[in-house]
């Protein structure tokens, strides 16, 4: 992870620019105090009027130069605090992307939305608005009290003890927060959790009739998040009034202190008014420090949560020295492949086959079968936990994940679609190198043109989050349509027809025979699908049960035999092909 301190350093000439405006602007503001102590003293004590016009320009000058330096200082430390939180985000997101898919199996999406919005906004916060006022009270207060050590060293005591009862109360309020914020920050993320998935879900919700069960889960989230606001402000309640009186006793014992020391002549009444001025500067640094305790105490905090991120590493990762294929010519080869993730039961055991370039291999399986981790083993998802997996002879985990995954394209069951429009869709990751011939024709092989020139902006047409206003059947249309146009070496649908009609998925099924160079994988649940593949495999609990064509796994009357009967009933004398 990159320090915070190394993102300040990168715009370390700006920040230079907005301290040192910051040094100046609080330097004329020492300024004041003194010219009013000769005012008094010469001018109305003394009698010295022809200085009143030199003293007067001073203020004026004071007033001007103020304005200058506050106005640079404010908005240079702004603008680096967005371009910081911007950098920041960039690299977190960066980060989080090139994660590997197990860290999302136990990772969920609200904490990490709460991570890349709420706890940046908490540092972008730490460096600019508030962090300038840290700096600013910080020699405010260092700088106000050197002038009134010079004025008057006795005097000076008093808010050098009050600065020290702020300061301890201070420290004693930060680590009480610290450990309320980093409560609110984990009780944040599951409220993004709760209510991303149930607004995702709404649907869902809305046909089991659960409106009022979410609700309640949503409301116990949501008072959890207000009880630790509450302890939050508690917290500030608790200690902000001991900053307040010691702000507002602090100018009245200055007075009574100082106005004695006058009439001893220790002190004239000028310097006492200039004293006075400088405790009354010295009161808002007070009533601040606590506000910015508390702001401070939250970037401490999301920083911690924004580290734990840093802390994951992929377990995926890319080869030191790749291998580099020239052309993926699409042979797909799994030897002896055995899988199972952390903690969890096998999902695989002893996986061996091979496909060669053009063929087609069918798998077919119940459901938790090990179908779909067949697919992400061959995606490099994750890795075999035994055996390996080869393209064109090579071993996946040389190859570079970019070159690998460009090689094979996938349709899956559970579409994602985004919201854009649906050429954009079919684009997606080749935006750049599709013209849109390719794309029309693409979804004329998926037979997905006809649905989509019906609609009023066609292929420009904004489809809602996740294929909002589809039916299944049109969304897997556009997936395959993604799919073709991209035209992969590798081909792999799993259960990718599930949703359309016999008629339509034997139109697209005609498409993928036409495909002679690309090699297909197709993982369904229905025979229709997979019949005329070279070969077809049928899983259970993880591992190869039945293997061959179509009308050998029929002769073995086994699994693929029984699922046959149970979506066709008995094959008839003339042959299984005339269901078809």
């Amino acid at each position: 992870m990159k320090k915070i301190s190394s993102y300040i350093w990168d715009y370390k000439f700006s920040y230079l620019g907005a301290v040192l405006s910051l040094l100046a602007a609080v330097t004329l503001d020492m300024m004041a105090p003194r010219l009013t102590a000769r005012v008094v003293d010469d001018v109305i004590l003394g009698g010295k009027t022809g200085e009143l016009g030199f003293l007067l320009l001073g203020f004026l000058g004071i007033g001007l130069g103020r304005c200058v330096f506050q106005y640079i200082k404010e908005y240079t430390f702004d603008k680096n605090g967005a371009r910081i939180s911007g950098d920041m985000r960039r690299d977190l997101f960066r980060h989080i992307q090139g994660l590997s898919a197990d860290f999302f199996d136990r990772t969920n999406t609200g904490e990490l939305m709460a991570r890349v919005k709420e706890d940046i906004d908490h540092i972008w916060d730490a460096v600019g608005y508030v962090g300038m006022l840290l700096l600013e009270v910080f020699y405010h207060t260092g700088i106000i009290l050197v002038c009134m050590y010079m004025l008057n060293w006795k005097l000076a005591l008093l808010p050098t003890a009050a600065m020290l009862l702020c300061g301890s109360i201070a420290i004693i309020m930060e680590r009480k927060l610290g450990v309320v914020y980093e409560e609110i920050s984990e009780e944040n993320a599951a409220l993004n959790t709760v209510a991303e998935e149930n607004l995702g879900g709404v649907r869902t919700v809305k046909a089991f009739a659960r409106e009022s069960f979410e609700i309640d889960k949503f409301l116990a989230h949501n008072k959890r998040y207000y009880d630790l606001n509450m302890a939050q402000s508690k917290v500030f309640v608790r200690y902000y009034p001991f900053f307040t009186v010691v702000s507002k006793v602090l100018p009245l014992l200055t007075i009574l202190v100082g106005g004695s020391l006058v009439m001893s002549k220790e002190m004239t009444l000028g310097r006492m008014t200039a004293f006075v001025e400088y405790s009354m500067n010295i009161v808002w640094p007070m009533e601040m420090l606590g506000w910015l305790t508390n702001s401070f105490s939250s970037a401490v905090a999301s920083n911690g949560k924004i580290k734990k991120i840093y802390g994951e590493k992929p377990t995926i990762k890319e080869p030191t020295k790749p291998v580099k294929l020239d052309h993926v010519r699409g042979k797909v080869c799994f030897d002896h492949v055995s899988f199972h993730k952390e903690d969890q039961h096998e999902i695989l055991h002893d996986i061996s086959f091979t496909v060669e370039p053009g063929k087609t291999l069918g798998i077919m399986g119940a459901t938790g079968a090990g179908k779909t981790s067949i697919i992400q083993l061959l995606q490099r998802m994750y890795d075999a936990t035994d055996g390996a997996v080869y393209v064109d002879d090579v071993d996946i985990r040389l190859l570079s994940l970019g070159q690998l995954r460009a090689g094979v394209g996938v349709v899956m069951q559970d579409v994602f679609l985004f919201s854009d429009t649906i050429n954009d869709n079919i684009k997606l990751g080749k935006k750049r190198y599709l013209d849109f011939n390719t794309v029309r024709k693409a979804s004329t092989d998926a037979q997905a043109s006809g649905f989509i020139e019906r609609m009023e902006e066609r292929y420009d047409t904004v489809i809602g989050e996740r294929g909002v206003g589809l039916s299944g059947g049109q969304k897997q249309r556009i997936s395959i349509a993604r799919a073709l146009a991209k035209r992969n070496p590798i081909l792999v649908l799993d259960d990718s027809t599930s949703a359309l009609d016999m008629e339509t998925e034997q139109m697209i099924q005609r498409t993928l025979r036409n495909l002679e160079h690309t090699t297909r994988i197709i993982i369904a649940h229905r025979i229709s699908a997979v019949w005329q593949a070279d070969e077809i495999l049928v899983l259970e609990s993880g591992a190869i049960a039945e293997r061959g064509t179509h009308e050998e796994l029929l002769k073995k009357r086994g699994l693929y035999y029984e699922t046959f009967v149970s979506q066709y009933g008995e094959p008839s004398k003339e042959g299984s092909r005339n269901v078809f």
